[in-house]
């Protein structure tokens, strides 16, 4: 195969908060207590990219995003193989301010031939695989946000981003065309029969 599918978005505003206490650790019939006050440390934005078929991550802290952040992404991965070479390269991106319209496609394949931009329809972002990702990272590292300082948040995302490169497998996406149609029939029908709100 020498197609590509790398799934982009950007993770903007996570914070580096200091806990007053540190959390206690879950026990027996217990869960996790985190200490509801903190300091704020900053924030910083995580962008990365999602190789769909191989579950390989690249990503890099920014201080925050936009179109030179986002081209920085695109030129870490595009500059390494496999992907300098293929064939073909596709980015799916939602309708971000880094990457909206027809001048962000420009300005992928004006800097690389081979790359190709692809972007969800407005509202659509759950359908980009990188969203799963973010949600993993979310639930495992994010939270409860208890990070010293940007430094170490940054250190501790890049560190998550290569234990799950060792480990990964490709999402088992199953949510088909079919699956598709079937929740936007669903969907039509309960519109028909939802009673209509009373007028004021």
């Amino acid at each position: 195969m020498d197609d590509y599918v790398l799934s982009a978005d950007e993770k903007p505003g996570v914070q580096a908060r200091m806990r007053l206490h540190l959390p206690l650790p879950p026990g027996p019939r217990r869960a996790m207590r985190a200490e509801s006050e903190y300091h704020r440390c900053g924030t910083l934005a995580y962008l990365a990219a999602y190789d769909v078929h191989r579950a390989r991550i690249f990503g890099r802290c920014e201080p925050s995003t936009g179109i030179k952040p986002f081209t920085a992404l695109v030129d870490q991965v595009m500059q390494a193989e496999p992907y300098a070479s293929a064939r073909r390269v596709f980015w799916i991106v939602d309708n971000g301010a880094s990457h909206r319209n027809w001048a962000a496609a420009a300005r992928l394949s004006d800097a690389y031939p081979n790359a190709q931009m692809v972007h969800l329809p407005v509202h659509a972002s759950w359908l980009n695989q990188i969203e799963v990702y973010f949600s993993v990272i979310q639930r495992k590292l994010l939270t409860p946000d208890d990070f010293e300082d940007l430094d170490e948040l940054a250190a501790q995302i890049l560190a998550f981003e290569n234990r799950y490169n060792a480990t990964a497998r490709p999402f088992d996406w199953r949510f088909t065309r079919t699956d598709l149609n079937r929740l936007l029939a669903r969907i039509r029908r309960h519109d028909r029969h939802a009673p209509h709100p009373l007028a004021a």
